[in-house]
């Protein structure tokens, strides 16, 4: 018997007779349940992004492109990409932003590599929620808004709507029934890109947006 048999003999061999019940992660959650209120989730949120170095506007669905607008200005962005084929998307495209090249995602990746990379100044998209506990943002890439544009411009820019923040991950992933299908890219994002050298000291940027900017909308009231 060769050392490979062995070792897979032995493996066989201490196998349990029956396989272990998985996890109750609800009643693991259960006691952690906070019953927190709309406003009290975006505080926990806010907190924990803002803690991460992002900047956090809260404005409401009617005026989030003036705001966006604004920011756009301030940070002197001049060419801004975004999905033109989602709601938030026809929206801007609708929308007037001074000085602001407004650049639909067009094409293949690598048609538009060179100038994502060199010549887009910021990224724009939709979150499909966020978790209060981390402070992260969800989202999810599609062929409308693939995952460069959070991951590749200076600047992200993401529209985040109040009433989708969930307490935990785990309130995301069943009250979103993720398990029913995912993207090929679901990404939670708690801040701008960052990394350290060995001497720990702290950049911003290397692999990524060196800025994040959440414009929330519908953070008024309590949710429905």
């Amino acid at each position: 018997m060769i050392a490979r048999d062995r070792i897979l003999a032995k493996l066989r061999g201490s196998q349990p007779a029956q396989a272990k019940a998985l996890p109750d992660l609800a009643a693991h959650y259960a006691p952690r349940a906070r019953g927190e209120s709309k406003a009290e989730r975006l505080a926990r949120f806010r907190t924990g992004i803002e803690g991460f170095h992002a900047e956090v506007h809260l404005t409401t669905e009617s005026d989030w492109p003036a705001l966006l607008a604004r920011l756009c200005a301030d940070k002197q962005v001049g060419t801004l990409m975004f999905g033109a084929a989602t709601p938030a998307g026809r929206r801007l495209a609708g929308s007037s932003v001074p000085n602001v090249e407004l650049r639909p995602w067009a094409g293949q990746f690598e048609d538009i590599k060179a100038d994502l990379f060199h010549r887009i100044d910021a990224g724009f998209t939709q979150a499909r929620g966020a978790i209060a506990e981390t402070g992260s943002l969800i989202v999810w890439s599609s062929a409308a808004e693939p995952r460069s544009l959070s991951l590749v411009p200076p600047i992200h820019f993401a529209l985040l709507d109040a009433a989708t923040i969930h307490p935990t991950f785990y309130d995301a992933l069943v009250s979103e029934n993720w398990a029913a299908g995912l993207p090929t890219n679901a990404l939670l994002i708690s801040g701008p890109s960052k990394t350290a050298d060995i001497q720990q000291t702290l950049a911003y940027g290397a692999h990524g947006p060196k800025e994040l900017v959440v414009l929330v909308i519908n953070a008024e009231g309590d949710a429905a």
